[in-house]
């Protein structure tokens, strides 16, 4: 079996953002990148099919080199090889387009992705993906069993829970529950020295429309100030409900 985790890579969650002056593109300037946590949840679950089958797992990337030392992380993992699209990704369906084509002369039986990145969350690129390859998808999953070519998905749905057996090839977007937390896994020295060894190819992008335009990016407004009541004045919490939340 052949598994190809398609890497999105994202700003650490402590990381303060901004945005440049005209507030049309994001200010990268001393921010800590990362793999994004629902392809995490994707590796993993890779890692575990590898380790049970002894399937080959590869990664592919579109991005700028800045991005190689996340990208390395997923090779000191166990990854068994990566590759980097030399692009800055303008957009979803750019991204997308870009690897729907290294997809074509390629023989994957399982691509995962992360449902969604948690930069921008547009959740699409792996369904455009599917799109233009005319592989399966399936997103939202919590569960995967193997058996074969058989292959039985398990995904959140609203009010629930869907079961599904489709066959692979198979494309899917993974989160919160495709493994347990405790599973995830960090780079050990080992992993760490022998990722300098395992192969990263850098490939060049092809010509690919680009269908967004940014015209503004704007940071949620701050919090008002929290007032403290104490607990026996019951009064005054009553006055500030009433007359300044005016929940009451």
């Amino acid at each position: 079996m052949k598994i190809l985790l398609l890497l999105s890579v994202v700003p650490d969650t402590t990381s303060k953002i901004n945005f440049t002056a005209d507030q049309t593109e994001f200010d990268k300037t001393g921010i800590q990148f990362v793999i994004n946590p629902h392809d995490e949840f994707g590796l993993t679950k890779a890692m575990q099919i590898k380790e049970k089958t002894g399937a080959e797992l590869h990664v592919v990337h579109v991005g700028p080199q800045m991005n190689e030392s996340v990208i390395r992380k997923t090779l000191a993992i166990g990854a068994d090889k990566a590759f980097r699209i030399d692009v800055e990704p303008k957009d979803s369906f750019f991204s997308a387009y870009q690897l729907a084509e290294f997809l074509k002369d390629k023989d994957y039986d399982l691509i995962i992705a992360g449902k969604e990145s948690i930069d921008y969350n547009g959740g699409m690129v792996h369904g455009i993906v599917s799109a233009l390859t005319g592989i399966k998808f399936v997103n939202a999953v919590t569960g995967l069993n193997i058996e074969g070519d058989k292959v039985t998905v398990e995904r959140e749905i609203e009010g629930g829970k869907e079961t599904l057996e489709t066959s692979l090839p198979l494309i899917i977007g993974g989160q919160k529950g495709l493994v347990k937390e405790e599973e995830l896994r960090i780079p050990n020295m080992r992993g760490i020295m022998m990722a300098r060894k395992k192969p990263l190819e850098v490939l060049p992008a092809v010509d690919a429309p680009v269908m967004t335009e940014y015209v503004k990016f704007e940071k949620p407004p701050q919090k008002a100030a929290v007032k403290l009541v104490d607990k026996d004045n019951l009064d005054e919490l009553i006055d500030l409900l009433h007359n300044e939340a005016k929940v009451i």
